[in-house]
């Protein structure tokens, strides 16, 4: 009987440490500990980053950070700690949140344009991934890479076509490049090439082409007609007399740095430079920003006709007004010159 007692007595005390035990695993492992009133949260995890690194971005996330602790310790995340952009969402316990972070890093959507050069084009891609900006410009100018693939200093540019892309947010600098490289080959496609050996252009002269065309105008439906204007140009010799292109010259001399030319005046077209496209006739050595997609189709599908000249137009701003012969251009350009000036625009 007594013996019983003692069995019965052990039964119980084991009993109570079971249900203790399982109260512990109950409240570290299947308890909601998030803090947070968003439906989710973001942490982004770096490259060689410790557990502490971690766990200073989980604490204000978190109810009882200790508890995470104590079953990421369990599970062996504090020594395998994964890089990446992961997803924490509202309710999860703590083996959820681990599980997520240690196995499902999250793409993003990387986005760019309209970048006038590489350094504008790492800073804006380096507020997106991983990389920084100094090692992103670091390999856009590697020369071996830029002369294996037939690019140069002027060219390079034309490499990153603008649009949004699936990273993942952890992406080193070199795999940056190398995934828009790829993307680059995809976009010239058969049919573009085609289409550039159609018009007698290589890739790169298409790109650069466009370049001029975007900032020419920005309205795609009228980029193919601005387009035609140059290759027409091109076709019988005559200089491309672009105006964009004498600012990018201006921009390249120190006493240009950080101002904006909002009239192109005739000193601007004595500036030597292979840029000055009133100076020098053909297309220039390279890039002068980086085209749309809309301005690469519409050098690709110009729009066939017997323009010479185009200018700004007074009366309806972000268009132009075309011409065939110099004298009807004349008038258009005096019209909007007259334009700028009631408007104070000097220089």
């Amino acid at each position: 009987m007594y013996f019983k007692k003692i069995l019965l007595a052990i039964a119980l005390i084991g009993l109570v440490i079971a249900g203790l035990f399982a109260n512990y695993v109950y409240g570290v492992m299947l308890v909601d500990n998030t803090a947070f009133n968003n439906e989710q949260a973001y942490i982004y995890v770096p490259t060689n980053a410790t557990y502490t690194d971690v766990r200073e971005q989980l604490k204000p996330l978190l109810k009882d950070i200790e508890k995470f602790d104590a079953l990421a310790k369990q599970k062996k995340y504090i020594n395998n700690i994964k890089a990446g952009r992961f997803i924490i969402k509202k309710g999860m316990n703590n083996n959820d949140i681990i599980n997520s972070i240690r196995s499902k890093n999250v793409p993003l959507q990387l986005a760019f344009n309209n970048q006038p050069n590489l350094k504008a084009l790492a800073g804006r891609i380096s507020m997106q991934i991983e990389a920084d900006s100094l090692k992103l410009v670091e390999v856009m100018h590697d020369k071996d890479f830029l002369a294996e693939h037939s690019f140069s200093e002027a060219t390079a540019l034309g490499m990153y076509i603008p649009n949004s892309y699936e990273f993942f947010w952890n992406t080193s600098a070199t795999e940056f490049r190398e995934r828009m490289l790829k993307e680059y080959k995809r976009f010239w496609n058969d049919n573009r090439k085609a289409k550039a050996k159609a018009l007698g252009l290589t890739q790169t002269e298409v790109m650069t082409l466009a370049s001029i065309v975007h900032e020419e105008s920005k309205q795609a439906a009228e980029q193919p007609r601005i387009a035609g204007v140059y290759l027409n140009r091109l076709r019988i010799g005559m200089p491309l007399q672009a105006d964009p292109t004498l600012k990018f010259a201006a921009y390249q001399l120190p006493e240009y740095q950080n101002t904006v030319i909002k009239r192109v005046l005739n000193k601007h077209k004595d500036i030597n430079s292979p840029y000055n496209t009133y100076m020098y006739a053909g297309l220039p050595p390279g890039l002068i920003t980086m085209p749309d997609i809309s301005a690469i189709d519409a050098v690709l599908n110009p729009e066939k006709h017997q323009y010479l000249y185009f200018a700004a137009d007074a009366n309806r701003l972000g268009y132009h007004k075309f011409a065939k012969t110099l004298s009807q251009h004349n008038a258009n350009a005096r019209e909007y010159q007259r334009y700028l000036s009631s408007q104070g625009i000097n220089r």
